[in-house]
């Protein structure tokens, strides 16, 4: 990001400053971390019997973990547009990769600067336009190494001023290239495997490289604790942490199986939050800042999508929401096809996923990687790679699992008369949802470029 957007940060920081100097001293800091391509159950909490994230694992002793949290889109720069605004893919008009938000939304840092809150944002942006996003901004540095000194300074400052701040610290891990951490601690041969991959040994390899850099992230977040202990601000500071969409191998990131739209979420706020407890709420990345505003005591200057899960952390309530909605845009993505518009909706029971072009290949920049590549290959010969090569291309119009019998997504069952209902009344809920979103299906995804920051005059592609 460029040096006008700090600057305009630090004029909305001047005008807050009045409100921070009267903030109460109950206004909580908000902090969220989140990874970035990590698929939810491959962490310690999440039941993983290979990944080492010890610091994961204390952090959600400590705090609230959520067995149901889901995001609208499974890529990076639509999940961080819905995350910062508080408004689905579609009415923020950032709903392909590599998008942008329409001019004149509001994002956090406009909500929550009339109740005196600093909003920082350090590491990983992948959001545009400036001006939706007014965020004082750390980049990271060098190697994509997190600026802990500027985090640590921000919290000072605002220490100082006796100003709350909010901070999302966005790590670049473990996002391919997977070259960071130690490897050699992980056993390509005993690894435990989701069902649809191909079990081959450069898979195993290349999961040990990527259970390498999940250590390496759990790191990153476990110094982030270190720094809000040394600077005192454990007690009144919520924390999140998130892990974004599904990792980038087949049939998770890019796609609306629960591997890609279903996040690890576990929040900390000490002596509020019920130490080592467990929710099922229904909850979504939209409804992250609502929960905010609700912490800070503040309204939303415009209206929002998503609702405060507040009740749920304090132990008020037990339930949240019914149903969550994801959608996928392929036009734009790397090596992808010319479009492949996917829309889905889960309860706890069913998910049920509609593709707009069923006749359309999907494609996208992992079909070409080493891996798949290997797969097709054995597909000539070996059965299960034939299948599962074949089904993350060539999808049917209308998808159907369930997800307590079926948790990954391998068996649809929308054509099994059994479900004729089901299916009924999930495809009118989904479309319900749509039309409230102004998603005209097809035409809305052939629309898809005309939301890509690439059209601002002062795009910069090292922005994302």
């Amino acid at each position: 990001m460029s040096n006008k957007l700090l600057n305009s940060s630090l004029l909305l920081t001047t005008f807050a400053l009045p409100f921070a100097v009267q903030a109460e001293k109950s206004q909580p800091n908000m902090v969220l971390f989140i990874s970035d391509d990590l698929t939810y159950f491959d962490l310690g909490p999440y039941g993983s019997k290979d990944a080492k994230t010890p610091n994961l694992d204390q952090f959600a002793e400590e705090g609230m973990l959520f067995t149901h949290m889901y995001q609208a889109a499974p890529m990076s720069s639509p999940t961080r547009h819905n995350l910062y605004t508080g408004l689905w893919p579609m009415n923020s008009g950032a709903y392909p990769n590599h998008s942008m938000a329409d001019v004149g939304t509001n994002s956090i840092v406009q909500h929550l600067a009339p109740a005196g809150y600093r909003v920082a944002l350090v590491g990983k942006s992948h959001v545009h336009p400036e001006s939706v996003f007014p965020f004082e901004y750390f980049p990271s540095l060098k190697n994509e190494v997190i600026d802990y000194e500027a985090i640590n300074n921000f919290i000072a400052s605002c220490k100082e001023t006796n100003t709350p701040y909010c901070m999302f610290i966005a790590s670049n891990q473990p996002h391919t290239p997977w070259n960071k951490g130690d490897a050699s601690q992980f056993n390509p041969k005993t690894l435990t495997l989701p069902p649809y991959y191909v079990d081959t040994e450069n898979l195993r390899k290349d999961f040990c490289r990527y259970l390498a850099e999940i250590n390496y992230m759990d790191n990153e977040f476990g110094t982030v604790l270190k720094i809000l202990n040394k600077q005192n601000q454990r007690d009144n500071t919520v924390v999140v942490y998130l892990s974004e969409q599904g990792n980038s191998l087949p049939f998770a990131k890019w796609t609306c199986y629960d591997a890609g739209v279903h996040s690890a979420c576990i929040v900390r706020w000490p002596d509020k939050i019920q130490a080592k407890s467990v929710s099922d709420a229904m909850v979504e990345y939209v409804d992250i800042v609502p929960t905010f505003l609700d912490l800070a005591n503040t309204k939303p200057i415009s209206k929002l999508d998503g609702k405060s899960f507040l009740p749920v952390l304090l132990g008020k309530k037990s339930k949240h929401k019914n149903y969550t909605f994801s959608q996928q845009t392929s036009r734009g993505i790397y090596s992808g096809g010319p479009y492949y518009g996917i829309r889905s909706v889960a309860d706890k029971k069913f998910r049920y996923i509609i593709n707009l072009t069923p006749e359309a290949t999907f494609k996208n920049t992992e079909v070409n990687g080493r891996n798949f590549k290997e797969w097709l290959q054995l597909a000539e010969t070996d059965a299960k790679a034939k299948e599962l090569t074949y089904r993350y291309q060539h999808r049917p119009g209308q998808e159907l699992y369930d997800l307590e019998k079926d948790p990954f997504c391998m068996t649809n069952i929308a054509y099994d008369p059994t479900y004729a209902k089901v299916v009924k009344k999930m495809d009118k809920i989904l479309k319900k949802w749509m039309k409230s979103c102004g998603d005209k299906g097809q035409e809305t995804e052939m629309e898809a470029f005309k939301h890509m920051p690439s059209r601002l005059k002062d795009y910069k592609p090292g922005n994302n």
